[in-house]
Formats: C-alpha cells, structure tokens, sequence
C-alpha cells in the first residue's frame, strides 16, 4: 500500500472549513474529479458539479436512482449460464442548465477573465453556492451568484436560484435556461467525458451505440416545460420538467423553444448597475418501470405545483432542517483535527446524498453521482453502507433491505441458472439479473448471499424490528441458506467437514478457488442466521410460521442439515504458518514482491492479464481480514493478529474496499500507526483522488467504510450476533472522538478520550453493552463514564513480504517473492 501524505488535500484550492467544502478558484485541470466532489443529491436524484452555464466539463451528468437501459452482452465464446443482458444507468435529460450572454458575449468560465471565483457546498444547508466575478472582453464587470438544490424533503424537485448583477456599467444580459438530452450527443457544444489515455479500465461505465431515449412527449406552458421518454430496450420511463420566475427592477422580455430533445426559455433583460436580475428555477423528474411517460408529466406537473406554493427560501429551509436532525444523529466529531474532521463530514454527507430518498431502490456504488460502475449495485451496500444506515437511519436501512428482498424472485431463477437450489443474488445489478460478463470475479462470489443475510441479521439487531425479519426477510434467510447446503458438500475421506468449492471470494485477484475461509465464514453464520430466524417465527407468531412453511415448502430436516453444515462447516487454518489460508491452495503460491513493484504498474489489473495475477500470493482487497471483522468473534486475539501481519504484506490497495477494513482490524490488534494512515487513505480516496477515477463518481462504499472505520476502528465497537461491545482504539495524537450510534430506539453519544469512554443517551431510555467485558447500562436519568486504562497494544512498524520470504511451506518448499516481468516492451 502507497500511503498519501497526511493531508494530501491542496489547501491552497480547498482551504479547511468543517462544515463546507469550499473551493477558491477554479481549476479545469481536475474538471472531473471537482464535478464528482460537489455533486448534490438525495439518493434518487443526483446533479453532478458542472458549471450552471453547461460548457466545458467532463461528464455533464444529471442521474437518477435505477433509471437504466439494458444491451445484449457479447461473449467473445459463449457458455452456458453467462449472464446475457447488460444494464448501464443513464444520464438523464440535463435540467440545469443556465446559459448566460453579456452583450452577446457568452460566459464560459474556462477561457473568461475571472476576477474572483468560489464555490461552496455545505454539509449543513445541503446547498451548492457559486459567486463569480467576470470582466467581459469589453471591461465591464458582472457579479453571478447561483444556489444549486437538489430536496432531500421532494425527492422528486431540485431548486436552482441563479443571479446576474452588472457592478458598473449598463448591459444586454440573455438568459437561457435549458433542459438538454445529453445522453444521445445532441449537446451543440460536445460536452462529454474526454478520452483520458487509459485504453482499459472495467470501473468505468460501458457507453452506448444507439440512442437510448425515445421522445414520447413535448409540453410547454408559458414559463412551464416538460419532456418524457422512454428507454429503447428496458422501456423504462422518464418525464423531466421545469418552471421558472424572473425577479428583476430591470426592463425584459422572454421567448420559448421546445423541440424533441430540447427545451429553452430565453430572457432578454436591459440591465443597469446594481439591479439584480434573478431566475428561480424550479426542476421536477419522475421515473418509472411502467407507468407511462404522460403520466410521469402530469406528476411532475403536480410537484411543481406543489413547490410553487412554497418560497424558494422556505425550501432551502427545510432542506436545513432536515440536515440537522441528520446531523443529530449522524456526526462524528474529531476534537483538535480540522482538517480531518472536515474530509470525515464530507463523507458522511455523501452517504446522506446516496442514501437518503432511495426509497425503495438500491444504492449504487457510485450513489447518483457519476456513472461509474454503469450505476449498479454491488455486495458494497450490505457491508460497507448498511452498517451506517442501521445505526444511523434505521428506515433508510430498511428501505435497502426490502429493495434485496424484491429480488428474491430473480435469485432464485439465477441459482436454477447455476443447479442450484434456494437463491443466488448477482454480484453486480440494478434490476435483479446478473450483470457481469466475467463470471470467474462476479458470479463465482456467492458470498453475496452471506452478506445480504449478515446485513438483515445485524440491522434487526441493531433496531429490534423483528416484524421486517418476519414479514419477508426470513424468506431470504431460508433460501440463501438452501443455496448453501445445496453448493457445499461432505468430505468422504473422513474428515466429516462441511466444504464450499468453486467459489470466489471478496479479493478479486484469487478466483474460483475451493474453501475460501471469507466464504466458508459467512456461509456458516448464514446457515445459523437461518435457522435461529425460522426457530424465533415459530416462537412468536406459530400461525406466521406456517405460513411461511407452506410457502417456501420448508421441511423440518432442513434445519438439522443447516445446523449440522454449520457446526462442521471447513475452516482452513494451517498449523505451521499459523494462519488461515485464504483458501485450500493459497499458500502453494509464490508471492508477489509488492515493494519492489513500481507505481506504474499500479493497480495491477490494469497492466498484467488476470491469470498472470492469479497465480501469486497478492490480494486486490481485504478477505480473510473482512472476516476478522464481520465474524470476530469466531476468532483469538492471536489468530487475528497473525492473520493481519500475514496478509496485510500481500494486500495491494487496489481497491477502494480494503483500507477501511485493514484500518479496523490493525487498530484492535495494535497496529495503532498503520490503523491511522489506513484511515487517512480512506478518507481522502475521493477528496484527493487518489485511486485516479473520482471523475467517475464517488466511492460510496468508501464513505460507509470511513464511519466504519471511526466506530469500529478506533471507538473500538462491536456487534456480534446483537451483543454490543466497545474496546477503544484511539490514535495517539487524538484527544478526543464522540459518535452516536442508535440501539433498539435509544440514541446514545459515546464519546472516547485516552483515559475513558462516556456514554449519554440523547433520545430514549437505556442500553445495555459491556466495555472490555464489563457490562454497562445507561439510562436516560445520568450519563456513564468507564476509565481505560489503555488502548489495547501498540506495535510499531507495518508486515511486509520479508516477514514470508525464506518461510517454508508444509511439504518443504521455500517461500519466494518476485514481479512478473514483461520481456518484450509492448
């Protein structure tokens, strides 16, 4: 792992501000990653960062939660089972554009003589504010002020309120606010994402041939637009509309235009110094599977009807309040590091941004802010999301979980895909059916169906809401557990363990392997999962029960074979390295000589074939690490540090994925240093680009990682099978980290000093959780202080590959490292 300077944000660009992020001057160098990074959304609908006046970005995108086209996937040779349909989220009709000319000359930031330029999205107001000051050719001066909003209160209305003021002289100012159809090339002005030099990169978004959008309406009235579609293949639909008021001392007039893929109103105002001329724009999209576009328009007719009997600062006042109380419950505080504190708001406020107003749908790896990943969803949401939302925003949590469980039906056609019973979820989605083309890194990681277990079982948890469980999510439970007990199968040689072969873990530089012990792990703790929901519906709700029995045809020796698969389930551990191998043929490879491999040939997938990767001992990601945290407690203190050191020196970094985990588990085995840069790599991926493709979209993963690794990680939290416990982390230079995490309905504020761990419950009545094995109860009367007299261990340094090199294997044979090495320059 490279690890970035301490702060390897430009502070002469981005200076420090804990509750904003705030840009001084612009930059077109990095167009796209300062696109991604103030983006402003709701979890449905997400406007990325480009410039009011629509010239000169690099990905002019307006996207919208599961709103998707599909195309025929084109195997080079075809097999039985490959996945067959594409998906690739769209970029919807682009709404916010606002073109401005002075006196004919049109304002284009990137080539203009900007006098003073900021930019500022805050994480209290949910608003991105822009003031320019612009010399025209000419020499008069124009100040432009805009308020960009997309409603966390309508998921379905944004707000742009922009402002055009001449500071000294006379002037002809024309406005000319659009909706475009971008996504099928028709910008006159050819913006869209630039080739970047890089011929390969599979995390970025396949692009389309044929058009995508077929028109199906074109409405205007007065200052009122409205345009629907529906997609060529998925015949999904669209209506997109807009509305504006001009507010002005100065004389205007107006003009329309509305076309099959363009809508504009134009203002022609005479404006004088120091009187403003200010456009309201009020933005409505709706979508849908089925419902046709006319419909979608009048309903979004009905939101724009709906927003005009509200001002336009009463709106942004309720987008203020509904922030703070997401803050209430959601902050965590860094005392004495601003510069963290801000990058740790950011993040969080991405997670609100992606989450908030799915509604019902998924959450993409790139939330709504680029098109990244072709907009899916991936087993990321479940590990690395919904921890945060459980905690944090139990509906928001639930609302994830329900869109998982009305997929049930398409898992259980791909697992017959596969012979196999119960259900297998894709790997990579948006409408239910796998997604990806290269199987052996995708299809083959049937630990998804682990992880959407392990993620229902811990927000029941974490909330108590055994009716979710009970009313649907036991169905899952039930089938991904037959899944399992279907795949694995018993040894004959005597060894009466459970085995899962051809499988392929979270690191996706190991495939299709046997035994994989993430794998095996989960699958153990699904099977459990499995049986205890089914054994707890028969207790509380019997006539349920039965229902459930007879719909999923379940029979009683079902549960003894998952109980009896799980008690035996293989746990491979090898005696002479003292670890768990990754899987049964991990510790047969050489290793890759990852310190000596130079930075341009980093990350790897991008320069060596995948079976030259296959063949060492390197990981992309965190694996038997991730299970070290989700499965603790099935582990020593001593197998987790063993395991850390062993795999932290094969651990690329590759993925955004692995630096969050890698920082929780070195913090709880003492790795205190290492825990922190990994924690500082985590936080910075997008804020300082540093994987290169935050132009694609954020990494939300990511963001739910960097709450993960606070909470977890240096608070010391844990949540094994409901029984909450804390065994603080804290770095040495921090004085002081306070989070809150809800229990069962009661809020508590914990907060974490070198010497104590105090616990406060804000909203309810009492919970009760053990610190360093002593159990603690908090009620609402008084707060509760427990004295530490540590931090847990503090080991110096970082494990590298010359800790393996020279070790001998089982059967005699020297442990080597190299790189593979191209002999002839391509």
């Amino acid at each position: 792992m490279i690890f970035p300077p301490a702060d390897p944000v430009d502070r002469n660009h981005f200076p420090v501000d804990e509750w904003a992020l705030v840009e001084t001057e612009f930059d077109g160098a990095h167009a796209g990653r300062n696109e991604t990074l103030f983006t402003v959304g709701n979890g449905y609908l997400g406007m990325r960062g480009n410039l009011d006046e629509g010239r000169d970005g690099y990905d002019a995108g307006t996207f919208i939660n599961g709103f998707h086209e599909t195309w025929p996937i084109q195997h080079a040779e075809e097999a039985f089972g490959f996945a067959r349909v594409g998906q690739t989220i769209v970029n919807v009709p682009d709404a916010k554009i606002i073109r401005l000319y002075v006196d004919d000359e049109p304002f284009v930031l990137t080539r203009a003589d900007i006098l003073r330029h900021t930019r500022r999205l805050s994480f209290l107001d949910g608003v991105l504010t822009r003031e320019i000051e612009w010399r025209t050719p000419s020499g008069k001066r124009v100040l432009i002020r805009s308020r960009r909003m997309v409603s966390f209160t309508d998921r379905h209305l944004a707000l742009i309120d922009y402002e055009v003021e001449m500071l000294d002289a006379d002037a002809s100012i024309l406005i000319s606010s659009q909706i475009l159809n971008r996504q099928d090339g028709l910008d006159e002005y050819h913006v869209s994402a630039p080739v970047d030099g890089e011929s390969f990169d599979p995390r970025k978004a396949e692009s389309f041939r044929d058009r995508v959008l077929q028109p199906r309406l074109k409405r205007s009235d007065g200052p009122r637009y409205l345009l629907g579609y529906s997609t060529t293949n998925s015949r999904m639909t669209i209506a997109c509309a807009m509305e504006h008021e001009l507010l002005t001392d100065n004389e205007w007039d107006q003009s329309s235009h509305i076309e099959d893929d363009l809508a504009k109103h134009v203002y022609r105002v005479r404006a004088r110094p120091g009187r403003p001329v200010r456009l309201l724009k009020t933005i409505s999209y709706h979508t849908s599977r089925s419902v046709p576009a006319r419909e979608l328009a009048d309903r979004c007719g009905r939101t724009l009807d709906r927003a005009r009997e509200t001002t336009v600062e009463e709106h942004f006042g309720k987008q203020k309040d509904w922030l703070a109380d997401f803050w209430t419950r959601s902050d965590v505080e860094i005392e004495g590091q601003p510069t963290v504190q801000q990058a740790v708001r950011w993040n969080i406020f991405q997670l609100a941004q992606s989450t908030a107003r799915t509604d019902g749908g998924g959450i993409a790896a790139k939330g709504v802010s680029g098109s990244g990943y072709g907009g899916h969803y991936f087993w990321d949401t479940e590990v690395y999301v919904l921890p945060f939302l459980s905690y944090t925003a139990p509906t928001v949590a639930r609302n994830a979980l329900r869109f998982r469980q009305s997929m049930l039906d398409s898992a259980r056609a791909r697992a017959g895909e596969l012979n196999q019973r119960g259900a297998l979820f894709p790997w990579r989605t948006i409408n239910g059916q796998e997604s990806s083309a290269y199987y052996a890194a995708s299809t083959a990681q049937y630990h998804i169906d682990a992880d959407i277990s392990h993620a229902m079982m811990q927000y029941v948890a974490a909330t108590g809401d055994d009716d979710f469980l009970h009313r649907g999510a036991v169905d899952v439970l039930v089938e991904t557990a037959r899944m399992w007990a279907d795949l694995g199968f018993w040894r004959s040689n005597g060894d009466d363990n459970f085995h899962i072969h051809g499988v392929t873990g979270p690191d996706e530089y190991t495939t299709v392997v046997n035994d994989n012990l993430y794998t095996n792990v989960m699958a153990r703790a699904n099977l459990r999962s499995a049986v205890r929901a089914v054994e707890s519906l028969a207790d509380v709700d019997p006539a349920a029960h039965a229902r459930m029995v007879a719909r999923l045809d379940l029979h009683e020796d079902e549960l003894w074979e998952w109980t009896h698969a799980a008690e035996r389930m293989h746990i491979p551990f090898d005696e002479r390295a003292g670890i768990h191998p990754q899987d049964a043929a991990f510790l047969e490879k050489e290793l890759w000589d990852l310190e000596n491999t130079p930075p341009d040939k980093r990350p790897l997938l991008l320069h060596y074939h995948p079976l030259v990767i296959y063949r060492f001992q390197v990981l992309k990601q965190a694996d038997v690490v991730l299970a070290l945290l989700l499965q603790g407690h099935e582990f020593t203190m001593q197998q987790k540090r063993s395991d850390f050191e062993y795999y932290e020196a094969l651990t690329t970094g590759d993925s955004t994925l692995s630096a969050v985990v890698q920082s929780i588990i070195a913090a709880e085995v003492g790795y205190h240093d290492l825990a922190l840069k990994y924690f500082m790599s985590s936080l910075f991926v997008d804020l300082a680009d540093l994987h290169r493709n935050t132009s694609d979209g954020i990494h939300v993963a990511s963001t739910g990682g960097v709450w993960s690794a606070l909470v977890y990680g240096f608070g010391g939290m844990r949540d094994h099978g409901g029984r909450i416990t804390f065994e603080p982390r804290l770095p040495v230079a921090w004085t002081r980290v306070a989070f809150r995490v809800t229990l069962r309905g009661t809020r508590l504020r914990v907060e974490v000093t070198q010497r104590a761990i105090t616990f406060t419950v804000e909203t309810g009545d009492t919970a009760t959780f053990s610190v360093h094995g002593r159990s603690v109860t908090v009620t609402a009367s008084a707060p509760v202080t427990v004295a530490l007299e540590d931090q847990g261990p503090r080991l110096t340094g970082a494990p590298t590959t010359s800790d393996i090199e020279g070790s001998r294997r089982a059967d005699g044979s020297l442990v080597t490292a190299s790189i593979p090495r191209i002999s002839v320059d391509p």
